[in-house]
C-alpha cells in the first residue's frame, strides 16, 4: 500500500514540520519509501500518459485576477463577495441576470477606486490598524445588524460575501478619510465673513423649508456619460423596486457622503445647485428623483424628511397616548368579527375622553396600553397627520383588519416641540469646509484614477483609467 501525499507539505508551519520529519528517517525508511514510489510510477505508466502535457481548458483551482490595479489583484471572488451585499439589500428578490452583470461592473470599478484609496493613503504613510478596522467592524454589527459579531460573521457567509470583504471596505474608508483630513481638510479655509452671510441668510430664511436629504453621485467623463447615465437610471429601478438607498450610496455613490449612506443632512434648497434645487423643491419626504444632469456627472436624489428653518416641527411633537385593541377569537367567523367592528365603532365614538376608555374597553372585552412618550414622527405616515388634526380626548378613527384584530389611539395630551435654534458658528464653518473638502476628494479620485494602470482580464494590454 502506498501513502500520497495529495498537497505540498511545505504550504503551512506544520506541513513544514512534517517535510523536516521525513528527512530525518532512518535509512531503511528511505528505501521502503523509494520501493513504495516504484510502484506508484507502475501505476502511472499503466495509463499510458504523454511526456508533454498539453492542458485544453482553464485550471478551475486557479483564481484569476478580475483587474490587476498597479499591480495589485481584484479576484472575481472579491467582486461576487462585495455583489453580495448589494444584493441582501434590495428587497426585490428577481434580480434580472442582466442587471446582476451591470451590478458586477460597477462593483468591480468600486473595488478599484477603493484600492487607489488605500495604496494612495499607503504611499503617504497613513495606515489602518487591524484593531481600528476590528472596531469598526462591531460597531457596525451592532448598530445595523442589532447582533454580536459572530452572529454579522454567519450572516455575511450565508448570504455570499464574507466578513473579510465588509472590512476591506470599512479599511477603505478609513484610510480614505484620514488621507482627506491630513492632505485636504488642512488646505480648506472658511472666513468668518462666509460665516456671517450665511448665517444672515439662514435669519432671514426662518420659517421656510429646509430639507433632509441622500445623494448617489456618479462622474461621468465626457464619452462615457450617456454609459453613465444609463448605470445611474438602473441604479433608480432597482431602488423603486426595494433596493435599499443606503446600501447603493455606499457601493456606488462618489461623493464623500458614500461613507455615510448618501446623507447630506439638513440643507436649504439655496445650498443646492440649481438643476438639484428645482427637483428637490418638488419631492415629498420618501420619494426618489434622477439620474439629474448636473456639471461632471448624474445625481440621484432621494427627500428623506422636511422641516422648516428654526422653527419647530409639528411632528417632533410628544403625545400622551391610549390604545384600545380588540382581537378576534380564532374560532369566530367572519361575518361575526364584521359585526363586532361595527359594535366597535359605535362605542369608540362615545367615549368622553382618555378617563373613559378602561371602563368603556372592559365593556367591548378590548385592552388598553398607555404611553406617554410617543414622538409624532415614529408613527406610521397615515397615522402622523390624523394624530396632528386631533383635539386631546378625541380618537382616531378605528384601523386594523378582519384576521389582526382593529384598534384605536386616544390622544391624552401633546407637548408641542420647542423652536429649533440657529446653529452655532462653529456648526456653519464645519458644514461649509466639508463642502468644500467633498469637491476637493472628487478631484483627488479623479486625479489617482487618471495616474492609475489597470490591467483588466479581457483585455490584451494595459489601459489607462481616465
Amino acid at each position: 500500500m502506498s501513502i500520497r501525499f495529495t498537497s505540498p507539505l511545505w504550504k503551512s508551519s506544520a506541513g513544514l514540520l512534517a517535510a523536516c520529519a521525513v528527512l530525518a528517517v532512518p535509512v531503511y525508511a528511505q528505501q521502503q519509501q523509494e520501493a513504495q514510489a516504484e510502484v506508484i510510477a507502475d501505476d502511472a505508466s499503466s495509463l499510458n500518459l504523454p511526456e508533454t502535457v498539453t492542458l485544453l481548458g482553464e485550471n478551475p483551482n486557479v483564481r484569476r485576477a478580475t483587474a490587476k490595479v498597479n499591480g495589485q489583484v481584484i479576484t472575481g471572488t472579491d467582486v461576487d463577495q462585495r455583489l453580495a451585499l448589494v444584493l441582501a439589500a434590495n428587497d426585490n428578490p428577481n434580480v434580472s441576470a442582466e442587471e446582476i452583470q451591470r451590478l458586477r461592473q460597477q462593483v468591480l470599478s468600486n473595488l478599484i477606486d477603493e484600492t487607489l484609496q488605500i495604496q494612495e493613503a499607503k504611499a503617504q504613510e497613513i495606515s489602518i490598524s487591524a484593531e481600528e478596522i476590528a472596531q469598526t467592524y462591531a460597531r457596525v454589527a451592532t448598530q445595523n445588524f442589532g447582533q454580536d459579531v459572530k452572529a454579522m460573521d454567519a450572516y455575511l457567509r450565508q448570504i455570499g460575501s464574507s466578513p473579510q470583504s465588509l472590512k476591506r471596505q470599512i479599511e477603505g474608508e478609513l484610510a480614505w478619510q484620514r488621507l482627506l483630513r491630513r492632505n485636504v481638510q488642512p488646505f480648506i479655509n472658511v472666513s468668518s465673513d462666509e460665516v456671517n452671510e450665511l448665517i444672515e441668510r439662514l435669519e432671514a430664511a426662518k420659517g421656510t423649508e429646509e430639507y433632509r436629504l441622500g445623494e448617489i453621485y456618479l462622474s461621468a467623463p465626457g464619452d462615457n456619460r450617456a454609459a453613465v447615465a444609463e448605470n445611474a437610471r438602473k441604479i433608480v429601478e432597482q431602488i423603486r423596486q426595494g433596493g435599499s438607498f443606503v446600501a447603493y450610496a455606499r457601493q456606488f455613490s462618489e461623493a464623500s457622503t458614500a461613507a455615510v449612506g448618501g446623507d447630506l443632512g439638513w440643507i436649504r434648497l439655496g445650498q443646492l445647485p440649481p438643476e438639484l434645487a428645482a427637483v428637490a423643491r418638488e419631492l415629498q419626504p420618501g420619494q426618489l428623483v434622477g439620474p439629474i444632469e448636473v456639471p461632471g456627472g448624474f445625481d440621484i436624489l432621494y427627500l428623506i424628511d422636511k422641516r422648516q428653518v428654526l422653527g419647530a416641527d409639528p411632528r417632533d411633537s410628544v403625545l400622551s397616548l391610549k390604545q384600545i385593541s380588540l382581537d378576534f377569537p380564532s374560532t369566530m367567523g367572519q361575518a361575526d368579527r364584521a359585526k363586532l367592528v361595527e359594535k366597535f365603532n359605535a362605542a369608540v365614538t362615545s367615549i368622553k375622553g382618555c378617563g373613559d376608555a378602561e371602563s368603556a374597553a372592559e365593556a367591548l372585552g378590548a385592552s388598553v396600553v398607555a404611553n406617554d412618550q410617543v414622538r409624532v414622527r415614529t408613527l406610521p405616515d397615515a397615522l402622523q397627520r390624523l394624530m396632528l388634526d386631533l383635539n386631546v380626548g378625541q380618537a382616531t378613527p378605528a384601523f386594523g383588519s378582519l384576521e389582526e384584530g382593529v384598534r384605536v389611539l386616544l390622544l391624552c395630551g401633546r407637548d408641542a416641540p420647542p423652536d429649533q435654534g440657529l446653529p452655532n458658528r462653529e456648526q456653519i464653518m464645519a458644514q461649509l469646509e466639508d463642502e468644500r473638502v467633498n469637491k476637493r476628494a472628487q478631484r483627488y479620485l479623479r486625479d489617482l484614477r487618471r495616474d492609475a494602470v489597470i490591467q483588466y482580464d479581457s483585455a490584451t494590454e494595459l489601459s489607462q483609467l481616465n
